[in-house]
């Protein structure tokens, strides 16, 4: 199986006016892929060469369980609480997260939980993450399950790690900010270096498979699904980033997924909820959303995600995670890419038109090679099987997507786990430190310090933990902190609106998408995009004067300035 690498390697650039061309003719078979850099990004590191069992060696259960990825309800492989056996006996018939992947010979599982802003966490029924420690045993017992089953291939562990907004393992790991600050920082570099830090801490945890970077590309102005979960609205400036996210995860030995294929940043429906339309035209849709996906590519991704989404000028009213024509005629043909797609999940409502048997074979037909959280997996198992035996699935289909599958796990399989200790390392902090002071932003107001003697920190409802940070940092640089009185700053977060808003703060700081500051009628606005401890670290040198806010929104914030500095 040829990898993606030595595809790409072949083919010749063409201009953005040709890509353009090309994709909205639909005249090519494969269209060569545009680089947004200028030339080709350093490729990771080759993947040790591993050995792994022939196709020959899987039965029909075994093919078809290589290609689901459920998740499982336990922090633990093989002892669960009551609560989680009963969750494992209504998904799959089973008490523990070791016995569904006996059951039904599975290629891979995906890790949940959320955090209290995630947006994404209504498809999110459980939690199996609890701890560090918890999760590199998990992830050990369940890798101790795979290596019992008859093909002994080794299993996909997911987990959807963007950072920012949506995160699902917490302790003890180096925080990264949102993927909006990277777009602010707009540093290739630093993105790589923060990147190959979160593989690394993601590998010891037990982790192969980051369901990361999003490439979508924002449209015009707030009211999108996606928000600072995506590097921004100028295609080339995302393409840089998704590039760059790639390289570093996979260099430490984590598969990128690129996601949401072919673009959900001009959306404003969320697709957890029902179906978005993407209106663009081809022509639209080469220029404004695929750019970042082929920088993807272009950095040799593992894999990308398919997204629930309605691309009106290709396959209208059917789902993109249910298209041929988007899966097979644009994503396979048009742009060459070899490597695995896996769907969104199938537990979100665009899938749920049809019953979850129907809707897996459906998803394998249309081009997926991975499906993620498929529903009644018992059902899902057995009709696949089924389909296989009657014809419905052929069976060239399915060979194909377990050697996709096989040939990815032959890239991560092999390498030495890091220990323990790499977890919130000092470098990996550095790197991410380095990553937050580049992203602050000033969109109004003096480039220096813009406060002077004592500073009173305010927050809205819910960010009371993000005002503590500051507090603490401004304390640590030696700056007067006080309850009342002083320059107020005030913090704003995700989902905050203008009602949130104080009117006689000197300084208001969005810690979410900046959209908010074109509101807000403070002499001094800025911008951290995420709330975590470095990024307020940041903050307070910005504040106090250490540290100029260089920064540029990466989105359009009303009339502000993208940046003062």
């Amino acid at each position: 199986m040829m990898d993606i690498g030595g595809r790409l390697r072949r083919l010749r650039p063409l201009t953005a006016l040709a890509l353009v061309a090309a994709l909205a003719s639909c005249s090519v078979a494969e269209s060569r892929l545009a680089d947004p850099q200028g030339a080709a990004p350093s490729a990771p590191p080759p993947a040790p060469s591993v050995s792994l069992p022939g196709l020959d060696r899987f039965s029909d259960a075994d093919l078809v369980g290589q290609v689901l990825m459920p998740y499982a309800y336990g922090s633990s492989a093989t002892a669960v609480s009551a609560g989680s056996v009963a969750g494992n006996q209504r998904l799959a018939g089973v008490d523990t997260p070791a016995q569904m992947i006996a059951r039904y010979r599975l290629g891979g599982l995906i890790l949940v939980g959320f955090s209290a802003d995630d947006p994404t966490a209504a498809s999110q029924p459980t939690s199996n993450v609890d701890s560090a420690p918890q999760v590199r045993e998990l992830t050990r017992g369940l890798q101790a399950a795979a290596g019992q089953l008859p093909a002994r291939a080794p299993l996909l562990v997911g987990v959807d790690q963007e950072y920012g907004v949506v995160r699902r393992i917490e302790d003890k790991v180096t925080a990264l900010p949102s993927a909006m600050a990277f777009g602010a920082a707009a540093n290739p570099a630093l993105t790589r270096d923060a990147w190959r830090a979160a593989g690394v801490e993601l590998s010891a945890l037990g982790v192969n498979m980051d369901f990361a970077p999003v490439a979508d590309v924002l449209g015009d102005g707030p009211g999108g699904a996606i928000g600072s979960r995506s590097y921004g609205a100028e295609p080339a400036a995302v393409a840089q980033q998704v590039g760059a996210a790639v390289q570093g995860l996979q260099a430490a030995g984590v598969a990128a997924v690129v996601k949401h294929f072919p673009g959900h940043g001009h959306t404003v429906a969320d697709s957890h909820h029902r179906l978005p339309r993407l209106a663009q035209t081809r022509a639209e849709l080469a220029r404004d959303d695929l750019p970042p996906f082929v920088a993807g590519l272009r950095a040799q991704a593992w894999a990308v995600m398919s997204g629930h989404l309605d691309v009106r000028a290709v396959d209208p009213g059917v789902p993109a995670s249910f298209s041929s024509k988007v899966l097979n005629g644009l994503l396979r043909e048009q742009l060459g890419f070899t490597g695995v797609v896996v769907t969104d999940a199938l537990n979100m409502a665009p899938a749920q038109r049809w019953p979850a048997p129907e809707a897996a074979l459906r998803a394998l037909l249309a081009g997926n090679d991975l499906l993620l959280m498929p529903d009644q997996l018992p059902a899902v198992h057995a009709a696949l099987l089924a389909a296989l035996g009657d014809g419905r699935l052929p069976r060239p289909r399915l060979v194909q997507a377990v050697g996709r599958i096989l040939e990815l796990k032959r890239r991560l399989t092999g390498r030495p786990q890091p220990g323990m200790d790499v977890l919130g390392a000092v470098a990996h902090q550095r790197a991410v430190a380095a990553l937050d002071r580049a992203a602050v932003t000033a969109l109004r107001g003096p480039c220096g310090s813009p406060i002077r003697g004592p500073v009173t920190v305010t927050a809205a409802k819910g960010r009371e933990a993000a005002r503590d940070r500051l507090i603490t940092e401004l304390r640590a640089t030696g700056a007067t902190v006080t309850d009342s009185g002083g320059i107020v700053v005030h913090l704003v977060g995700y989902g905050d609106t203008a009602a949130d808003l104080r009117s006689d703060a000197h300084v208001t700081v969005a810690m979410d998408t900046p959209y908010v500051l074109a509101s807000a009628r403070s002499p001094v606005l800025l911008a951290t995009y995420s709330s975590t401890p470095l990024a307020m670290a940041a903050l307070a040198a910005v504040l106090v004067g250490r540290l100029r806010p260089t920064g540029r929104a990466p989105v359009q914030v009303g009339p502000l300035a993208r940046g003062v500095c």
